[in-house]
């Protein structure tokens, strides 16, 4: 079975929804991902030990932070370009994004949004323990989400995480942040992403 899980912080249910998970907010959009899991997994819909997640950019915030919160939630994560070292980005204004982006993060240069942000940015939150395998996927060319990103938060990861569940960084050396632009390319890519998806869920057994 796929969820999609339109958690607070998304448009898809208008300006109210969107704004009550940004800004000063932004942890109900973990919140309510983790409450969506445990609720599908509540009602059978799957099974507590195979639970697979996936997003990309804020989307990949999103997982950092939830498996921060919660390793034992998931068994398996596809974490494409993610916005992970949320801390080091948002105080760096020569970035492309990172001004423009205040209205949704907030500006780190103030206190209070600063602490709060680095309550759950998932780089600066990873902490000793067993975590979900993973995949963590970025793209050399990336203007929006540099790669380095995603390869220091599995560096740091790899130091940190106790159990043996598959830790993989993909680096793409040739595409941007949408990943691989051709039709066959970005097919090879989905394929890739679902054998790791399945085989950790155990459909090769």
């Amino acid at each position: 079975m796929i969820a999609y899980a339109h958690i607070r912080g998304g448009g898809e249910m208008g300006d109210s929804w969107h704004d009550a998970g940004k800004m000063m907010v932004k942890r109900n959009t973990f919140s309510d991902f983790i409450a969506v899991t445990e609720q599908l997994i509540a009602k059978g819909y799957g099974a507590r030990d195979r639970v697979g997640i996936e997003g990309g950019s804020a989307g990949g915030l999103l997982m950092g932070a939830v498996v921060n919160e919660r390793p034992e939630l998931f068994r398996v994560v596809l974490s494409h370009v993610p916005f992970v070292d949320v801390m080091n980005t948002m105080l760096d204004a020569s970035l492309p994004l990172t001004v423009a982006e205040y209205e949704e993060w907030g500006n780190p240069n103030e206190a209070e949004a600063f602490e709060y942000m680095r309550s759950y940015s998932p780089y600066d939150n990873l902490k000793t323990g067993e975590y979900p395998a993973m995949l963590v996927k970025t793209s050399l060319n990336d203007s929006q989400v540099m790669y380095w990103e995603p390869a220091k938060y599995v560096a740091k990861l790899r130091t940190l995480k106790t159990n043996t569940a598959p830790l993989l960084l993909h680096i793409n050396m040739d595409a941007g942040h949408g990943g691989a632009s051709g039709r066959y390319d970005y097919l090879k890519e989905i394929a890739f992403d679902y054998a790791f998806l399945l085989a950790e869920l155990g459909a090769a057994d």
